[in-house]
C-alpha cells in the first residue's frame, strides 16, 4: 500500500493514504498536505491539510472533492488575509461557489457536492473549518476528541438524542449529509470559537467516513498511537479493508513534535 509520505518541515511528521475500498469503482475522495516554500511566508499560513468526500454520480463526486481541495488551498495561499481562521471559511465558501459555478456549466453533474474539512497550524496553534461528515480528531495522549460534528441526518439524531452516538455509525441512514460544499445557497462551515493550542506528541487525524464508519474511535487511537504515521495509515486502511471496507478509505495523520 503506497502511502504519501510528505517531508513537511520540521514540527510534523506527516502521511497520508487512500484506497478506492472493496464496493466502490471509484475513488472520490481528495486530501492534500501543503506549506508555503518561503520561511517567511510559512511563518504567517503554516501548514494547511485538507479531506474532502465527494458525492454525484461517477464524474460528479471526483470532480466536487478535487476541486474543493484545489480551491481552499489555492485561496488560502493567495487571499491569506493574516486569520488563518476566516481564511480557512472564506476558502470552504469560494470552493462551494466553484462546484456550484462547476455544475451549473455542466448539467450532467447537478447533484455534484463534496464534505471538507480543512485544518491550518499556525505557530502551535490549530485552526479549523468543517462542512460534511469527514472528520478531525485530536489525540493527546491516550484520549481521542472529535473536534467536528457530522452534517449528517443522525448526526442530528445523535444531538437531539434520539440516537446513541454508538449506534450512529452503523445507522443505515448515516450517509444522508444535511451539509455539503455545491448543495444549497447558504453555506455555514463550522469552525472552534478559538484555536486550539497544540502539545509536542498530539496526533491530528483527517479521515472521511469510510474509515470512521468501520473503525471505532479506541482502535484508532491505538494503532495511531502506537505507529509512525505512515505506518499507521496503512493499519488504519487495512482495518477498513478487513471490515468491508463498503466506501471509498481517505486518512491524513499529522504527529506535532514541536
Amino acid at each position: 500500500m503506497p502511502v504519501d509520505i510528505t517531508n513537511p518541515k520540521p514540527g510534523v511528521e506527516a502521511a497520508s493514504l487512500t484506497d478506492v475500498g472493496l464496493q466502490r469503482d471509484n475513488n472520490e475522495d481528495s486530501y492534500l498536505y501543503w506549506e508555503p516554500e518561503p520561511e517567511d511566508e510559512f511563518r504567517r499560513k503554516g501548514r494547511l491539510a485538507i479531506i474532502a468526500d465527494g458525492m454525484g454520480g461517477y464524474e460528479g463526486g471526483q470532480e466536487a472533492s478535487r476541486l474543493a481541495v484545489e480551491t481552499v488551498r489555492h485561496v488560502y495561499d493567495h487571499n491569506f488575509n493574516g486569520d488563518p481562521q476566516s481564511t480557512l471559511i472564506i476558502s470552504l465558501q469560494a470552493a462551494h461557489d466553484a462546484i456550484q459555478r462547476y455544475a451549473f456549466d455542466h448539467p450532467e453533474f447537478s447533484g455534484m457536492g463534496t464534505t471538507c474539512t480543512a485544518l491550518a497550524i499556525v505557530d502551535h496553534q490549530l485552526f479549523f473549518a468543517h462542512v460534511g461528515d469527514s472528520r478531525l480528531y485530536l489525540i493527546r495522549g491516550e484520549a481521542i476528541q472529535r473536534l467536528t460534528r457530522d452534517h449528517s441526518y443522525v448526526g442530528r439524531l445523535v444531538e437531539t438524542g434520539i440516537v446513541r452516538s454508538e449506534d450512529a455509525e452503523s445507522h443505515p441512514q448515516r450517509h444522508i449529509l444535511t451539509a455539503a460544499l455545491g448543495s444549497g445557497h447558504e453555506l455555514i462551515p463550522d469552525a472552534p470559537a478559538h484555536p486550539i493550542s497544540l502539545q509536542h506528541g498530539d496526533l491530528l487525524i483527517l479521515c472521511t467516513d469510510g474509515l470512521w464508519s468501520v473503525v471505532g474511535e479506541r482502535q484508532l487511537a491505538q494503532i495511531a498511537n502506537a505507529n509512525p504515521p505512515a505506518e499507521a495509515c496503512r493499519k488504519l486502511v487495512r482495518a477498513a479493508l478487513d471490515r468491508g471496507a463498503p466506501d471509498n478509505v481517505t486518512v491524513i495523520i499529522l504527529r506535532v513534535a514541536f
